[in-house]
């Protein structure tokens, strides 16, 4: 299904597209800083899902990546199903990307990292809504782990561990598991409505190489699913958090998202709002 692309003003407390995207297309609606959390009706003719899953890879720009024979699978799905062409990072390095899908917000610059954030996010609105997520970390030590990089999991990757919305609620911190449990959700049919899916760092092509990340992709997210009947209600997202590091196009570089769902472009109709844009135009 084709989505538009569409620009986004940074204003605080307003999240970034793909993140309108996210609670759009959960028929979420996205509230400011405050307690109260003013509805906005979803127009008829807006798509919704019962499911999202956003998928983030690391470090690489637009033209390693969009038609590079190490990615196959990932350009089978950019061309099958739709593809960003004016989405941008943010900044370097990795941190103020992952906040800002998540916040709407930098927050940091430093990928060290380690305080609390308490600004409005994706997390406290589904929660809002009544709405269920998961974020999936690849060898993350334990499950509600909300601590400091171990082995080939980084913690600048997970940017639900800093909300104070998981770290002061033993309930929301049990939403970010090891990424096995991904697998074992679809089998049970019991995928979140919201999905974070962050690889370790030798699987996001951050260490490993691009082949790699795509095998990881196609084994590990694709093949299971597109396999399980929740994808016929599933807008799956795959970006990459910010290009290369001598990248600076937009200030941030230039970083390629795709995006599934189980109609391809040639079944669709026009684009509609419902759209996707990484991070801020």
């Amino acid at each position: 299904m084709p989505l538009l692309l569409f620009a986004l003003s940074r204003f605080r407390h307003i999240f970034t597209a793909l993140t309108l995207c996210t609670l759009a297309a959960l028929q979420v609606a996205c509230g400011g800083g405050g307690s109260t959390i003013v509805q906005t009706p979803v127009p008829s003719n807006q798509p919704t899902f019962s499911h999202v899953v956003l998928l983030v890879e690391e470090n690489h720009s637009y033209s390693e990546v969009i038609g590079n024979s190490s990615m196959p699978n990932f350009n089978s799905l950019a061309a099958q199903y739709g593809l960003a062409t004016q989405s941008f990072a943010v900044a370097h390095p990795s941190i103020p990307n992952y906040l800002m899908l998540t916040t709407g917000l930098t927050e940091s610059f430093d990928d060290s990292f380690s305080g609390t954030i308490s600004d409005d996010n994706v997390v406290r609105e589904l929660v809002k809504a009544g709405k269920t997520w998961k974020c999936y970390a690849e060898s993350i030590p334990a499950p509600g782990y909300v601590g400091a990089d171990s082995g080939i999991y980084v913690r600048r990757h997970n940017p639900f561990s800093y909300l104070s919305d998981v770290q002061n609620s033993v309930a929301q911190a049990a939403n970010i598991v090891p990424f096995t449990q991904f697998a074992t959700d679809l089998a049970n049919n019991a995928l979140p409505q919201y999905s974070f899916i962050a690889p370790n760092v030798d699987d996001d092509a951050h260490n490993g190489s691009l082949a790699q990340a795509d095998t990881w992709l196609q084994s590990n997210v694709i093949v299971p699913l597109t396999a399980s009947p929740a994808f016929q209600s599933t807008l799956l997202i795959i970006t990459f958090d910010e290009g290369n590091q001598a990248d600076l196009d937009h200030g941030g570089d230039t970083s390629p998202p795709s995006w599934s769902t189980p109609k391809p472009k040639k079944d669709s109709g026009p684009p509609t709002p419902t759209s996707i844009r990484a991070h801020c135009a």
